[in-house]
């Protein structure tokens, strides 16, 4: 009993931590972006992490962990309606699980659910429709999102497989879930009016620069949570290794950031450091328990140095990713899970295939998905603002409010 309020209290600062990564995730986003939209990209952080976990409660939670192994809840593994389904079996009896409650654990993979659709949100900034964005984050993180964690997390068949697909804490199941739809919301939006002028890339700077620094010191933070909590208990040796492989990861992440940033374009970027940082911490969460100090540093640094050439391979592409959420939740996911199988205790030829059976998964399930939700809405609805709500901001004409009414700047 002590062990158990031991882990359970862990297992409860690990998501108050996650918690708090939402507002890391908002002070990035509209520190990266102009001042005009700064309402709208707050409203819809605040719109997902509420909607989110209501949705997780009434739908997402007994549909991403079903009971596979019982054979009784049908093709898509549904455990029923509401978070008193299970209350029948005794699941919230203290026996539920070793290393907490059953009420812990609906609230800490609740806070998962909703970074998908905030990977999505600043990705999308500055240009979407609030409408459509809410619609596609209601069935994204509804549905989508819990199906496919039920692929592995829920226990089907990724975890099945011989050597089963390995993701400790998310660098595919949340990171790349979200990064994948980025990808397909930003292909159907196109690019932010004056991004690209005659073809040529034009830098549309972020407002505050300071903010969105703390907000990845915040994301930091929330990160011990993240990948610590995903031991599952208060374990003392498993956390501590854990949480000393995230850190080494993003700090070499922005390190090397920086370093082949400064070596391609001469200058010292302060924003691709942060996203190195980032790139780091998604890369080591698909393994931050089974690697050494050594392949997480190295982990950190490949992710770092893809950073800076995704970035440059998305702008070349004229796609337009005002914060990065591609580069850093999509590439950096994808390379994370597949290091797996490269690096530290698993790595290996059948990890390795399963790890790329895994990644493929889950493209597969985002693309279409994601493309299905966001194109029909697009044809019947539209999911670009006009260019005169664009040029004049989000704030003033989808929320009738200005972020920083007694300080105004002439943006376009």
């Amino acid at each position: 009993m002590e062990l158990l309020t031991i882990n359970n209290v862990w297992m409860m600062i690990c998501t108050a931590l996650v918690f708090f990564m939402h507002l890391g995730f908002a002070f990035l986003e509209i520190g990266l972006t102009r001042q005009k939209n700064t309402i709208n990209i707050l409203f819809k952080n605040m719109f997902i992490i509420t909607v989110g976990l209501l949705l997780y409660c009434l739908i997402g939670f007994n549909l991403m962990y079903p009971g596979f192994e019982s054979g009784d809840w049908g093709i898509l593994g549904f455990a029923g309606f509401g978070l008193d389904a299970p209350m029948a079996e005794g699941a919230l009896d203290l026996a539920y699980n070793e290393g907490y409650t059953y009420w812990t654990d609906f609230l800490f993979q609740g806070m998962f659910a909703a970074t998908a659709a905030t990977i999505v949100s600043g990705a999308v900034a500055e240009r979407m429709k609030i409408g459509p964005f809410m619609i596609f984050t209601v069935i994204y993180v509804g549905f989508i999102y819990p199906i496919a964690g039920s692929w592995k997390w829920g226990g089907g068949f990724l975890q099945t497989l011989e050597t089963p697909f390995y993701d400790f804490a998310g660098s595919t199941l949340v990171h790349s879930v979200g990064g994948w739809a980025a990808l397909v919301a930003v292909c159907l939006l196109d690019s932010r009016i004056g991004k690209f002028k005659d073809g040529k890339l034009q830098a549309i700077p972020g407002h505050n620069i300071p903010l969105a620094t703390a907000g990845v010191i915040i994301l930091w933070l929330g990160w011990f949570g993240f990948n610590g909590g995903s031991v599952l208990s208060a374990d003392p040796g498993l956390t501590s290794l854990t949480l000393v492989m995230t850190c080494l990861a993003a700090a070499s992440g922005g390190v090397v950031a920086a370093l082949v940033s400064f070596l391609r374009y001469k200058n010292l970027d302060l924003t691709m450091f942060l996203n190195g940082i980032l790139g780091g911490l998604v890369g080591i969460t698909a393994g931050a328990d089974q690697m050494s100090p050594t392949d997480a540093i190295l982990i950190g640094a490949i992710a770092g140095a893809i950073i800076v050439f995704a970035v440059s391979l998305i702008d070349r592409l004229k796609l337009d990713d005002p914060v990065g959420a591609i580069a850093v939740h999509l590439v950096c996911g994808i390379w994370g899970t597949l290091a797996v199988g490269i690096l530290g205790n698993l790595a290996g030829g059948a990890q390795f295939l399963s790890q790329l059976i895994g990644v493929a998964s889950y493209a597969v399930i985002c693309l279409v998905s994601s493309f299905l939700i966001l194109f029909i809405m697009k044809k019947i609805v539209g999911i670009r603002v006009s260019e005169r709500e664009e040029l004049e901001g989000l704030d003033a004409h989808e929320h009738g409010m200005d972020a920083y009414p007694d300080f105004r700047l002439n943006e376009h």
